[in-house]
């Protein structure tokens, strides 16, 4: 377990190096080219639509094949279109090549983390997907970084990448497959995951909240703040500091948080790092003019909301029955795609037609709204004893 557990987590290392690199560096090398902040945020915005477009087609393979092909096409994706970045520079093809890393992504983070919920127990199971989010945020922190290369070459940050890729996919390959428990008179087919995305909902829906406000202040950040920093006057080198601020942040807090909400409460936990989160923002948005402040904020940012995906994935667990838990975890995933397209478009609409707000003003209140939502909320069934 405890080999399977540390191969399943270093490939989601390199995956969170991969998307972290990808975001902020495309967006430098559009600003640079004169590309519009709307425009900029629009493509960003494709690697999430991947990852909604894959995700009502997962459930079915998953269940009859099992964890590991899954791991291994997606993987193979990921890296072949890292690999032909440098090879055509085109708004149209890297539209195409960020969306099938999204399909790519979202296969193996889907293989890999109905995997961990699976063999996890409701005592471990904080500590082992706040290990997943580590290791995914140690990934994203040192991906940001690889923007430094553009002074070198605009292709070695994608060769880079695509190497890591590589490296970490072979590993699978040392793992034994599974299959999935699932309810034996249940349909496995397109409509019937839909059907169960309907009972996922009426049980779960709290958990998918917090996976789309990661996602929207992920691809936010990621994709917008490089764009508003360069136009409010920080240096570009600043911003390769500043962005990894937030997932170093994360990775301090992570697992204290995963182990706190098995002791407390994923809701408890929930709710407060919501607050805080917002007041945090707020913060950020009043101190946009000082680069330190900026980093201070990022930094308590990702300590506190860093870690609401892998918290929110938890608490899902918490809600359902096992044989529900593909359903919830992919539909995590498209609550976290929604919250990824969404961020980028309207944070760049806000650059662009916005002027004298702060676009940190739309994050906070989008933590505020989830933080509203998780105070309010109370289970229909008593399947857990984290309420």
């Amino acid at each position: 377990m405890n080999l399977r557990l540390w191969i399943l987590v270093g490939i989601v290392a390199i995956s969170g190096f991969s998307q972290g690199m990808i975001l902020p560096l495309i967006a430098i090398i559009f600003e640079q080219d004169g590309i519009s902040s709307s425009i900029n945020g629009l493509h960003a915005t494709s690697i999430y639509i991947g990852i909604l477009l894959i995700s009502p087609f997962l459930e079915k393979p998953l269940k009859r094949f099992g964890y590991k092909p899954i791991i291994v096409l997606g993987g193979l994706i990921v890296l072949l279109s890292l690999f032909l970045f440098p090879f055509w520079k085109s708004l149209w093809f890297w539209f195409i090549l960020r969306l099938l890393i999204g399909i790519g992504d979202n296969m193996l983070h889907f293989g890999t983390q109905t995997w961990i919920t699976s063999f996890s127990t409701v005592k471990n199971r904080g500590r082992n997907i706040a290990l997943y989010g580590l290791f995914f945020s140690l990934g994203f922190a040192i991906g940001p970084m690889m923007t430094r290369l553009l002074s070198i070459s605009e292709s070695l940050p994608f060769i880079i990448s695509a190497g890591l890729s590589f490296t970490a996919w072979v590993t699978i390959f040392l793992l034994k497959n599974e299959i999935p428990d699932h309810d034996s008179t249940e349909a496995t087919s397109f409509f019937s995951t839909f059907q169960r995305f309907s009972q996922v909902w009426k049980y779960a829906w709290i958990a998918f909240l917090p996976p789309f406000g990661y996602g929207f202040l992920e691809a936010t950040l990621n994709g917008n703040f490089p764009v508003y920093a360069l136009r409010i006057g920080v240096d570009i080198n600043a911003v390769s500091i500043i962005l990894p601020a937030f997932a170093i942040g994360t990775i301090v807090f992570q697992m204290p948080l995963g182990l706190m909400s098995d002791h407390y409460g994923r809701k408890k936990i929930l709710r407060f790092v919501m607050i805080s989160g917002f007041l945090t923002f707020v913060a950020a948005a009043i101190l946009e003019g000082s680069e330190a402040a900026l980093f201070s904020c990022f930094f308590i940012a990702g300590m506190l909301v860093g870690s609401t995906f892998s918290l929110g994935i938890s608490y899902m667990a918490d809600l359902l029955p096992k044989h529900l838990l593909p359903a919830g975890n992919i539909m995590c995933s498209i609550f976290f795609s929604f919250g990824s397209i969404t961020g980028p478009f309207i944070g760049g609409l806000m650059i662009e037609y916005v002027e004298g707000i702060s676009f940190f003003y739309l994050i906070a209140f989008m933590l505020l709204t989830i933080f509203v939502a998780l105070f309010f909320f109370q289970p229909q069934q008593q399947q857990s004893a984290y309420k």
